[in-house]
């Protein structure tokens, strides 16, 4: 059975105060969906367990934190909370600043359940195939950093596993916007030296 463990109420302790009460929410509502849900600390933020696996992931950050599901993409989802192309498994709630971006508790429980149930059945995201187009820039990203010199000294700074992580995100946009969007954000973090996934890096 659940236990809390010493390491996430020392994180949630040290979290911004209207992270705290966010944080405690979403242990609430994973022990609801969950009663056999372990809570390890990993990569400097809580993941809630089950039977070894991942369920969900909850950070806090300066002004927001984050929630969200390993097996995100084949949970039924009517409310469309879940499903947007710009949100990750790390977020799928978006930014969440107050208890309320939370909206119903019983359709988070209800998501924790459906994980819950999917690890039961051994259900595996399947992983992407990586081929040789899928790691080639877009040329609208190279034409863009070629024009901001400190995003682009910065990006060439970067091993290959950090560019592909960008090059990654950028090619699996679905739409032009969507892809003009992320071209836009990527220079934004490449300006201050930070890999595609720095928001998760340290809290």
């Amino acid at each position: 059975m659940y236990q809390k463990d010493p390491k996430v109420e020392e994180y949630i302790l040290k979290s911004a105060d209207f992270a705290k009460p966010i944080l405690q929410h979403l242990r609430k509502l994973v022990v609801m969906g969950c009663p056999a849900v372990q809570e390890p600390m990993k990569w400097s933020f809580s993941n809630s367990t089950y039977k070894g696996s991942i369920l969900c992931y909850m950070a806090a950050f300066k002004q927001h934190c984050s929630f969200g599901f390993s097996l995100g993409s084949v949970i039924k989802d009517p409310h469309n909370i879940l499903t947007s192309e710009e949100k990750t498994p790390m977020d799928n709630f978006g930014q969440i600043k107050s208890v309320a971006d939370l909206r119903n508790d019983n359709i988070v429980v209800d998501y924790i359940k459906q994980a819950v149930q999917l690890t039961d059945e051994g259900v595996k995201l399947p992983r992407k195939e990586k081929t040789k187009e899928a790691l080639e820039p877009p040329p609208s990203f190279i034409k863009t950093l070629a024009d901001q010199k400190i995003a682009e000294a910065n990006y060439n700074k970067f091993t290959p596993s950090h560019k592909r992580e960008y090059i990654e995100w950028i090619n699996d946009a679905k739409t032009e916007p969507t892809r003009n969007k992320r071209i836009a954000e990527a220079i934004h973090w490449l300006q201050d030296g930070k890999s595609r996934n720095w928001k998760y890096e340290k809290c």
